[in-house]
């Protein structure tokens, strides 16, 4: 594990719930999420695929498995960001999100970027 440093990202995650695009009488729960990605390691690296899992407030979980991330396999540099946006739709008014980034740094080394888990929630200020 001594290269361990060498392969680091950073990720941040902001979450928003769409009221306009959710119909809670039909259990029907959309929300966005834009995720921020940072190289924080020293070598280049690409993401391959994503791996979500999904739970809601029932405790249904949903995965989802996919390439790349919004129909792009970015390549980010030592020091590169990039940052993308997409949603989750739950029968539930709250849900937690979290997963992993298979990455493939260009010495040819296979990681996981993990995704801490965040929390989906209807803002209690929403009248």
């Amino acid at each position: 594990m001594e290269h361990h440093h060498d392969y680091a990202f950073d990720i941040d995650v902001a979450t928003r719930y769409l009221d306009d695009q959710s119909e809670p009488e039909q259990d029907r729960y959309v929300f966005a999420y834009t995720i921020h990605i940072r190289n924080a390691g020293k070598i280049p690296a690409r993401l391959m695929s994503r791996h979500w899992v999904i739970t809601d407030a029932n405790g249904k979980v949903q995965e989802v498995r996919g390439e790349g991330v919004v129909g792009e396999q970015p390549w980010l540099r030592p020091g590169d960001d990039y940052e993308y946006t997409s949603g989750a739709v739950l029968e539930t008014s709250l849900g937690t999100m979290e997963g992993s980034y298979a990455m493939v740094a260009d010495d040819g080394t296979r990681f996981d970027a993990q995704i801490p888990p965040f929390t989906l929630t209807i803002p209690r200020t929403l009248h």
